[in-house]
C-alpha cells in the first residue's frame, strides 16, 4: 500500500528561515529598483514650446511672473520660476544649449558653477538676463529673469551705467513721504512718481503717511537695477517691486 503525502511541514526553525531568505530578497530588490529609479527620467530634457521663457516640458512646478508698467506694452522684467526632476547638470546642459539658440550670450565673468549651485549672466537680445539653478529635494529648482532695456528706457526706469534706479510713486489720498539715503521725498497725493538714482548697496528707508505708522524696511540694489516703492490707494506701504 502506497501513502501519499499531499504536504510535508518541515520544522519550525527552517520555515522562519526561509521567511527571512524570502524577506532578504524582497529587500534587495526594492533597494535594486529604487537605485534605479533615475533611469526612468531621461537624460535630454525637451523644450515646452509653449513657455513664455525656455522651459523643459517636464516641471513638478512652474510659474511665470511679468512686471508691466503702465501705458507700456511690453513687460518690463520676466522671471520664470520651476522645479524640475532631473539632475542640475542636464538642466545646465538643458539651458546652455536653448538659449544658444534664442542668441542669449553666455557672459563668464562673475560666474558660479558648483555641483549644488550655477549663477550664470546672459546678454540676451531684448537686454540682461541672469540664470540660477540649486538642487532641492532630488531635482532642480530654475530661477530665470529677463530684462527689457528697450521697456525700460521708453518708461524712464533705466538706471545710469553702474547706478541703480528708484521710483517712488504715492497713489494715495494723502501725502506720502519716502526717507532714504539722508534724502527725505515728500509726494503729494496723486503727483507723478519720482525717480532717483543710488549707488548699488544696502538701503534702510521709511516710509510714512499721516495718521498711519511709519513704514521701516530695508532695501538691496545693484547695478542695474530699478526698484519701486509705492504707497497704496488706503496709505499702506506696498511691498518693494522689481521693475527691471
Amino acid at each position: 500500500m502506497t501513502t501519499v503525502r499531499h504536504g510535508v511541514r518541515a520544522p519550525a526553525r527552517w520555515r522562519a528561515f526561509a521567511c527571512g531568505l524570502v524577506l532578504l530578497a524582497i529587500c534587495l530588490l526594492a533597494a535594486s529598483a529604487g537605485a534605479s529609479l533615475p533611469h526612468l527620467f531621461p537624460a535630454t530634457l525637451t523644450l515646452d514650446s509653449d513657455a513664455k521663457l525656455p522651459a523643459p516640458t517636464r516641471y513638478s512646478y512652474r510659474a511665470i511672473h511679468t512686471t508691466l508698467m503702465q501705458g507700456v506694452d511690453a513687460p518690463l522684467r520676466v522671471r520664470l520660476e520651476a522645479n524640475v526632476p532631473a539632475e542640475l547638470r542636464n538642466v545646465l546642459a538643458f539651458y546652455r544649449t536653448e538659449l544658444g539658440k534664442l542668441g542669449w550670450q553666455e557672459q563668464h565673468d562673475g560666474a558660479v558653477i558648483s555641483a549644488d549651485h550655477v549663477q550664470l549672466a546672459f546678454i540676451s537680445p531684448l537686454g540682461p538676463a541672469v540664470l540660477e539653478l540649486n538642487r532641492k529635494n532630488g531635482g532642480t529648482s530654475v530661477y530665470l529673469v529677463q530684462k527689457n532695456a528697450e521697456t525700460a528706457t521708453r518708461a524712464n526706469v533705466m538706471p545710469e551705467p553702474g547706478q541703480a534706479k528708484l521710483v517712488f510713486s504715492n497713489i494715495g489720498e494723502k501725502e506720502a513721504v519716502l526717507e532714504i539715503n539722508e534724502r527725505t521725498i515728500p509726494r503729494p497725493a496723486g503727483a507723478n512718481a519720482v525717480a532717483l538714482d543710488l549707488v548699488p548697496g544696502r538701503y534702510s528707508y521709511g516710509l510714512s503717511v499721516p495718521d498711519r505708522p511709519a513704514t521701516t524696511n530695508i532695501l538691496t540694489v545693484a547695478a542695474g537695477d530699478a526698484w519701486e516703492l509705492t504707497v497704496g490707494r488706503d496709505g499702506d506701504a506696498w511691498p518693494p517691486l522689481q521693475l527691471y
